[in-house]
């Protein structure tokens, strides 16, 4: 039976705040859920911090609340982030992601969460 998961977007306010809500969606207070894209995909595809049975969704209630909050602003905030401790052969990229997202262009922290769900956990996303 598909466990669903429930993710209150009004609660996500940042990045930091979607890992604690989807965190604690999932594994209760304090729960873990992944805290950077990579241990989220894991976390989605079968690694650490997934539900034991495998089969569960999200529904991504008042997502339009997370994707404002996690738009152009947050992108911006996080590659700035990425670029203080990315590789050097990586820097010219990073630098051209923030020089994009500094102009409202390109992917937002939505999009890249949204994605990742989609391509680690086909069809387990639900957007209301």
């Amino acid at each position: 039976m598909t466990r669903t998961y429930v993710i209150d977007g009004a609660e996500v306010t940042g990045l930091d705040s979607f890992w604690r809500v989807i965190g604690e969606a999932v594994n209760g207070p304090g729960g873990y859920f992944g805290r950077n894209l990579d241990s989220f995909a894991d976390c989605l595809s079968g690694g650490f911090g997934t539900p034991d049975d495998g089969d569960f969704a999200f529904e991504w209630r008042d997502h339009e609340a997370s994707r404002r909050a996690l738009g152009q602003d947050e992108t911006v905030r996080q590659l700035q982030l990425r670029l203080g401790r990315v590789h050097p052969q990586n820097r010219a990229a990073v630098e051209e992601q923030l020089k994009r997202a500094k102009a409202g262009l390109g992917t937002t922290v939505f999009d890249w969460l949204v994605q990742t769900m989609e391509e680690r956990a086909p069809g387990a996303l639900r957007l209301l």
